[in-house]
This record gives C-alpha cells, sequence and structure tokens, in this order.
C-alpha cells in the first residue's frame, strides 16, 4: 500500500512539471511567433479626391534612419487597421524590399504634397526585389496586404497624419 501511494505520489509529481515545462514552451513559442512589436504612436487618414476620408490606420513612425532600415522586418502580426509611416528628410526617389518581413504588405509611396505617387499591392514576404517609388517621394506607408484594394485607395489621393 505504501509504495503504490508513493508511486501516485512520484507520477502526480512528474505529470505537473511535464505540464509546466509544456506551458511554459508554449508561451515561448507565443513570443517567438509574435516577433517584434509596433510602438502605435499616430494615425494616417487617406483622402480621395474630393476631400472625403476614405480610412485611417494607427500607424508606428520610423523617422529616424535606424528605424527606417528596421521597418516592419521581423514583424509576425499587425492589426488589420495598424500598419507603419515611414518619414524621409527630403523628397527623392525611393526603393524598398522585403527582406526579413514575413507579411505580405501593400506599400504606398508619397511625395512632399501628401498625393501617393505609387502602390506596390500584395508584396511577398522575405522578397530582395526593389519595389521603385518611380517619382520623388518623401513619405511612405505600409499597410496589411489587401488594405488599398478593400478600401479603395488609390494613386492620386492624399494622406493626413
Amino acid at each position: 500500500m505504501k509504495s503504490t501511494i508513493n508511486l501516485l505520489i512520484a507520477v502526480v509529481i512528474t505529470t505537473g512539471f511535464l505540464f509546466s515545462c509544456g506551458n511554459k514552451n508554449s508561451k515561448d513559442n507565443q513570443k517567438t511567433n509574435q516577433g517584434r512589436q509596433l510602438e502605435i504612436t499616430t494615425e494616417v487618414t487617406f483622402i480621395n479626391s474630393e476631400g472625403n476620408e476614405m480610412s485611417t490606420i494607427r500607424a508606428a513612425v520610423a523617422d529616424e534612419q535606424q528605424e527606417r532600415n528596421q521597418g516592419l522586418m521581423d514583424v509576425n502580426e499587425m492589426p488589420a487597421d495598424a500598419g507603419m509611416l515611414f518619414i524621409f528628410p527630403e523628397e527623392e526617389e525611393l526603393s524598398f524590399y522585403m527582406a526579413n518581413t514575413p507579411l505580405p504588405l501593400d506599400i504606398m509611396f508619397v511625395n512632399k504634397d501628401s498625393m501617393i505617387v505609387r502602390i506596390h499591392h500584395n508584396t511577398t514576404p522575405f522578397s530582395s526585389e526593389q519595389l521603385l517609388s518611380e517619382e520623388p517621394a518623401k513619405y511612405v506607408v505600409e499597410t496589411n496586404a489587401g488594405y488599398a484594394v478593400s478600401h479603395d485607395i488609390q494613386e492620386g489621393m492624399r494622406i493626413r497624419f
């Protein structure tokens, strides 16, 4: 009887240990899967040619060189109404690529007058293909892929932030 109780205690302790290790690994995997988290600090509103607001996203801002270089790299999840606003010191032709970026994105190049001059829809994650603005741009807005189409955002429209 005493050996049965000892065996039962050993099984309970072992099961509890394995269960707690399994939960810890699960939490660690969740953190790894989430990747880098964005610090949302502003809003970007898309405005059609009649001056009507089409939609608004919450955005992280990349206005320093290091932030612009990192962009959305290593961000595994982003809310549907979120994105990133890149602010460059001067208007010039720009080029982006998707290295280390696991999310497909819509990338919108915007000139100094806040007009969208080029949209790259549904970009390919982890691609090294250069995505060109084709015209001078001072700002870039990145959203989840499909955002521009689902909100009828087109080249020639404007942004406000």
